[in-house]
């Protein structure tokens, strides 16, 4: 008899959940992706500020990776990612962006609206937003006054946290314990493996643990923990080591501790290691980049290694 598959739910946003997501369908088909809602920027931001919805862009790449290898799969993604051109009120919307944002004008429940485009690109898995309200992000940032480097500032939205020249201390969430959506608390309940990362430390994997019932349910979850590492620091984390990552996440919810901790050689260091056997997890050290050089994860390549530690 073949053994059931996992059930894994990811956490994250933009490429470095999409990244996770490419990878993992090539392990499971029993995959639910759990999107932040915080994105300010670009044609979300544009959309969200016009229809007060939540910002579809992060949510669309989910979707967009969970699409299949075959040639009709390859056809959707592209079409789902297509951004117009031209200086007119659609240049630089992505199609995706406004089917999404059409089909929420269609029903209450925005998970309605996704499914619908999950069930179209037959998506091998499920996309949900971590949160029914869209949220905004403020950091405590350090360094942004020349005359005064210590001093700290606050900076708002998540496309401005994100390109920061100061380093980030902390984040926190607008408005304040937003409710997760019940069908994420649902999946988390019945999953095998939670993954978060790789990604945007502050603005795209700690706000998940910002949400009160998700952390909660997190916490509570007998699934497996584990967490992918950036092959080096995003801009919002500029000089933050890989242990420094994982100490991040300890901040914000200090009673979680992660069972496997999967980082690239080139990112990988002693204090790592140290950090991850201190928590009781295991360390994978594993090439899991492009061979191109670009601090991009390869898909296959992270696939091996996550089949490595989860089957």
């Amino acid at each position: 008899m073949m053994a059931r598959l996992p059930q894994v739910v990811a956490f994250g946003g933009g490429h470095g959940l999409a990244a996770t997501l490419q990878a993992l369908r090539r392990v499971t088909d029993r995959i639910t992706a759990v999107v932040t809602v915080a994105d300010d920027g670009g044609s979300s931001g544009r959309l969200r500020q016009e229809f007060d919805c939540l910002p579809p862009g992060d949510l669309r790449m989910a979707l967009a990776a969970l699409c299949g290898d075959d040639s009709e799969g390859r056809l959707w993604a592209k079409v789902l990612q297509a951004r117009f051109g031209g200086h007119g009120p659609l240049a630089g919307h992505a199609l995706g962006n406004l089917i999404i944002a059409m089909l929420w004008q269609q029903d209450s429940d925005p998970v309605v609206g996704l499914d619908q485009v999950g069930r179209l690109l037959c998506a091998a898995g499920r996309v949900l937003p971590m949160s029914a309200v869209p949220l905004t992000i403020t950091g405590q940032v350090q360094g942004l006054d020349p005359a005064d480097p210590p001093a700290v500032s606050l900076v708002e939205g998540q496309a401005e946290v994100a390109v920061t020249a100061g380093r980030v201390l902390s984040i926190n969430l607008e408005p304040a314990a937003p409710p997760a959506h019940p069908a994420v608390l649902e999946a988390i309940a019945q999953a095998d493996w939670l993954v978060f990362g790789p990604g945007s430390w502050f603005t795209s994997v700690v706000p998940h643990l910002l949400v009160p019932q998700l952390a909660a349910a997190v916490l509570a979850s007998p699934a497996r923990r584990l967490v992918v590492l950036n092959l080096q620091p995003a801009k919002e984390t500029a000089g933050y080591t890989a242990a420094e990552h994982i100490e991040v996440l300890a901040h914000y919810a200090p009673e979680l501790r992660w069972d496997v901790v999967l980082a690239d050689p080139s990112f990988a260091d002693a204090a790592l290691a140290t950090t991850v056997t201190a928590q009781g997890g295991d360390l994978i050290v594993a090439p899991v980049s492009l061979s191109d050089g670009s601090p991009r994860h390869d898909p296959l390549l992270l696939a091996a290694t996550l089949a490595r530690a989860m089957l």
